[in-house]
């Protein structure tokens, strides 16, 4: 029988895996901020609702809810002319990176993959740095300002890469959400002149080191499925159900890249355990065929424990390869 990570590496491969995933076994690696956090360590997504905070960008931050990551409520670099004069987080600063260095790595290695984190990474970034609106607008009227943003915010997650591949880490996770539920939130021309060249340069010094890459994008990302595929990306998720094609998602990516999720989380949160067999039946059928698809819910909920259950017997149950 082969271990989690044999098998996810056959799911890759496309090479007779024994069973479908529900997820990719690693162990994290992370610096100060990942999560949103201040340069001492405080704030963050783990914060309690009424908190107020500043993060390693200088970005202002509220949480409101329990259970909810936080909103930026104060873009620091919102006059984009001043982008070359901006004070970015440096990636070697010891309040940053010290955790890489310091984590002792105590983990399966026969098991798991070691994994480094990027939170944010290039699109996000520059909208809570700027704001939503400014970033579009600057997309047409500051091109050139915009271009040296995202150099520079590529420049610190380069440093953070370079401290994660000297530890050893196999697999990076980085992404942006460049999707809403009926297409991208800009066109492919501007994502293909401003944001690809950085994404290459980030994700090339991966793929140099050996380094598998998962990418996320909540939306519909079909249209540039191609994209992904020609930055080298490894794994790609969380597919959402109701904002892609999947078949011609599926059709643009076999043998090419990995799809992970594509279960409507609504479905596993409201069940009924029938209705959620049903659709881990179809997700596997329809994306599963010789490997390629790790099942999952497309978002990550606070799921009734007895639906979880559910899911799982009916990943093992559908999900055994040969595949019906």
């Amino acid at each position: 029988m082969l271990t989690p990570r044999q098998n996810l590496l056959r799911v890759l491969a496309f090479d007779q895996p024994e069973y479908v995933p529900t997820h990719i076994p690693t162990y994290g690696l992370s610096y100060v901020g990942s999560n949103h956090e201040g340069l001492d360590g405080t704030g963050g997504d783990g914060s309690s609702p009424g908190s107020r905070w500043t993060d390693i960008w200088g970005v202002g931050w509220r949480k409101e809810l329990p259970g909810v990551m936080g909103m930026p409520d104060l873009c620091p670099l919102a006059d984009i002319t001043q982008v070359d004069r901006y004070p970015y987080p440096d990636p070697t600063d010891p309040r940053i990176c010290s955790r890489i260095h310091s984590d002792p790595l105590v983990y399966d290695r026969q098991q798991q993959f070691l994994a480094g984190y990027h939170r944010d990474t290039l699109f996000e970034q520059a909208y809570m740095l700027v704001g939503m609106q400014n970033l579009f607008v600057a997309f047409h009227e500051e091109p050139g300002a915009v271009r040296s943003l995202l150099h520079h915010i590529t420049e610190f997650h380069l440093g953070i890469a370079k401290q994660y591949v000297e530890r050893g880490v196999e697999w990076a996770f980085v992404g942006d959400d460049l999707g809403h539920q009926q297409g991208l939130l800009f066109s492919r021309g501007t994502l293909e002149e401003l944001f690809v060249p950085e994404y290459q340069r980030l994700l090339g010094y991966y793929r140099s080191h050996g380094v598998r890459v998962s990418f996320h994008s909540c939306g519909q990302v079909h249209s540039i499925a191609d994209v992904f595929v020609e930055l080298g990306v490894t794994v790609l998720n969380p597919v959402q159900a109701t904002a892609n094609n999947l078949p011609l998602l599926r059709e643009r990516t076999y043998g090419r890249l990995t799809l992970m999720g594509a279960i409507p989380s609504h479905v596993v949160q409201e069940g009924p355990a029938e209705r959620i067999r049903a659709e881990v039946k179809q997700k596997i059928a329809l994306l599963g065929m010789g490997g390629g698809y790790i099942c999952t819910p497309d978002q990550g909920l606070p799921f009734p424990p007895e639906h979880l259950n559910v899911f799982e017997d009916a990943v093992r149950k559908y999900g055994r390869y040969p595949l019906a």
